[in-house]
């Protein structure tokens, strides 16, 4: 295995926080009473599992492309359900008249260095930009849900989710480095870089965590 005993439980932890997160949100939904948020809790699931097949990905040394295609994949769906979910949220929400039109953003995941795919370059390529769209759709109606209603949503929450930008665009980074600078086969060889860009995944993970947890003590002192 690539990872170092540190490295691994960055990853675990991380992994490990979104999965607490779900279940927080879930439980949110209940003290409220809204299946939507609820739903969302539940729609959070997919890329927890997507979690999961990169940490078996990591078990293997990096030798089974399969495992990342069927990450990405997961993960896509689970874009497309956290997507749903919030559309749901933002559709209980009176609406009000939106400031200014939001522009979308396009992630370009077409970098050097990146693992080789078992379903073909093309394939994992049209995944990740894909996904990608869908995951920006889904933050910006989470803005859209706090400006209609800033009390049902942490901002600290929010703000973890669009952290998740930040990961991305760092390991971005960090493989061009690992690969192209430093010479290595992977961003998964450059043990300091690889760990220094999931430890972001494990700080936004936490910012939605404690979010949620600062939504439910809040609405249990109210209540």
């Amino acid at each position: 295995m690539l990872l170092s005993f540190p490295n691994w439980l960055i990853h675990i932890s991380s992994s490990l926080e979104w999965g607490i997160a779900a279940a927080l949100m879930y439980h949110y939904g209940q003290l409220r009473g809204r299946k939507d948020i609820k739903r969302l809790g539940l729609f959070m699931l997919p890329h927890w599992i997507g979690s999961w097949f990169v940490l078996a990905y990591h078990v293997s040394g990096d030798t089974i492309p399969l495992l990342l295609d069927l990450s990405e994949t997961v993960n896509l769906f689970g874009s497309l359900f956290l997507l749903w979910a919030t559309i749901g949220i933002l559709n209980t929400i009176k609406a009000t008249r939106e400031a200014g039109a939001m522009g979308a953003l396009m992630l370009l995941p077409l970098i050097a260095g990146r693992p080789a795919s078992f379903m073909g370059e093309d394939i994992f390529d049209l995944i990740l930009q894909v996904s990608s769209i869908v995951y920006i759709s889904f933050l910006v109606t989470l803005l859209m849900i706090r400006k209609r209603d800033s009390g049902l949503l942490s901002g600290l929450t929010v703000g973890g989710f669009w952290f998740v930008l930040v990961f991305i665009s760092v390991t971005v980074f960090c493989m061009y480095l690992a690969t192209e600078v430093r010479g290595y086969a992977s961003l998964s060889h450059d043990d300091l870089l690889h760990g220094g860009a999931e430890s972001l995944l494990c700080l936004s993970n936490l910012m939605i965590v404690l979010g949620i947890h600062r939504q439910i003590k809040s609405f249990k002192q109210g209540g």
